[in-house]
């Protein structure tokens, strides 16, 4: 049986790309007892609320008619976002040569958190490059990499 995430990315996509915008992840989760399904969207120049209003309706209709996930749940439709979560070697790819964060799941040199300039993404694998130099962070390793903005 499919994943819920791959079953509503494939339903969702074309209508996302309909309205100009790329998927960038799907995301089925629970949180406090409550499921929830984000879609969460990208576009050049920026995602706008009008963009996530475009994408959200015809989705939500597309998925009541489907009817893909057992049971209740919230959606949600949002921009990928500044900070955004990198997953998919194609994200990886889209963003070499960018800072990024990368979260572990337990220390390394005492620390869980680690920023740099990513240099390379292979089989889960990830290395940025830090003022002291080449760090490779193995996929078992990493909790998350998301991009970093500097405030």
């Amino acid at each position: 049986m499919a994943k819920v995430t791959d079953v509503v990315e494939a339903l969702a996509k074309p209508i996302v790309e309909e309205q100009g915008c790329s998927l960038w992840d799907v995301e089925y989760v629970k949180e406090a007892g409550v499921w929830y399904l984000r879609l969460y969207i990208d576009k050049e120049g920026g995602v706008s609320i009008d963009d996530c209003e475009a994408v959200s309706r015809p989705v939500s209709d597309l998925l009541d008619e489907a009817d893909p996930i057992e049971g209740s749940y919230t959606f949600e439709v949002s921009s990928a976002g500044a900070d955004r979560v990198l997953k998919k070697p194609e994200h990886f790819a889209a963003f070499m040569g960018q800072e990024v964060e990368v979260r572990l799941y337990r220390a390394q040199e005492g620390r869980k958190e680690w920023v740099g300039v990513l240099t390379a993404y292979a089989d889960g694998g990830v290395t940025v490059s830090t003022p002291a130099g080449e760090k490779l962070f193995a996929k078992k390793d990493v909790a998350q990499v998301r991009l970093f903005v500097r405030v």
